[in-house]
Parts: C-alpha cells; sequence; structure tokens
C-alpha cells in the first residue's frame, strides 16, 4: 500500500513539473506560478483530472490551453488518462500567483 501512496506522489511532482513547462502566451510566467491551476487530483489507476482556471473568460487561448495541459501530461509515463476542466469559480485574480510571479512580472 506504501508503495502506491509514494508512487502517486512520485506522479503528483511529475505532473506538476510538467505543467510548469506551459506558459500562458500574454504572460511570461508558467501557469502554474500563475496560479492558473487550482488542483491535481490522480486516482488509484493513475487517470488525472486537473482543476484549472484561465486569466479572464475570453482568454484567447481558452479553446488551446486546456488541451495543451492534457497532452502534455498525458506524456508522463504510468499516466492513463488526463482531463482539464476550466472553473472560473474563484475567478483568478493577481493573489493567486506565487511570490516567484510576481516578482518576475514587476508587482513586488
Amino acid at each position: 500500500m506504501s508503495e502506491e501512496v509514494f508512487n502517486s506522489n512520485a506522479i503528483g511532482d511529475k505532473i506538476i513539473s510538467v505543467i510548469k513547462t506551459i506558459y500562458d502566451p500574454e504572460i511570461p510566467v508558467n501557469i502554474y506560478e500563475l496560479g492558473l491551476i487550482y488542483d491535481v487530483m490522480v486516482n488509484e489507476n493513475f487517470d488525472v483530472k486537473i482543476l484549472m482556471t484561465l486569466t479572464t473568460p475570453n482568454c484567447p487561448v481558452a479553446e488551446t490551453l486546456p488541451v495543451d495541459v492534457e497532452n502534455k501530461v498525458k506524456t508522463i509515463k504510468g499516466i492513463k488518462s488526463a482531463e482539464v476542466e476550466i472553473t472560473f469559480d474563484p475567478p483568478w485574480t493577481q493573489d493567486l500567483m506565487s511570490e516567484e510571479a510576481k516578482l518576475e512580472l514587476g508587482i513586488l
């Protein structure tokens, strides 16, 4: 049992690492540091569900960014499937950005 939990944690770390390679095309910060990823869930079958938001409902990449996230997460060895769900509750604000992202954008 502990091996399964360990593997799940390792997969979670790999998912976050992959998500950190995806950038919002209008902001030079990855989508994880921007605070666009609300939750990453991995079940015992290594099916992944990602709850994320966009900077605005009219975001120009609303159609392509979630697909990009799904496709990149699916490349991780051991992942069976990946699904991204978009939500605007709560709406994204600059407060969701990491300190690193705020520094990079000159907000801090």
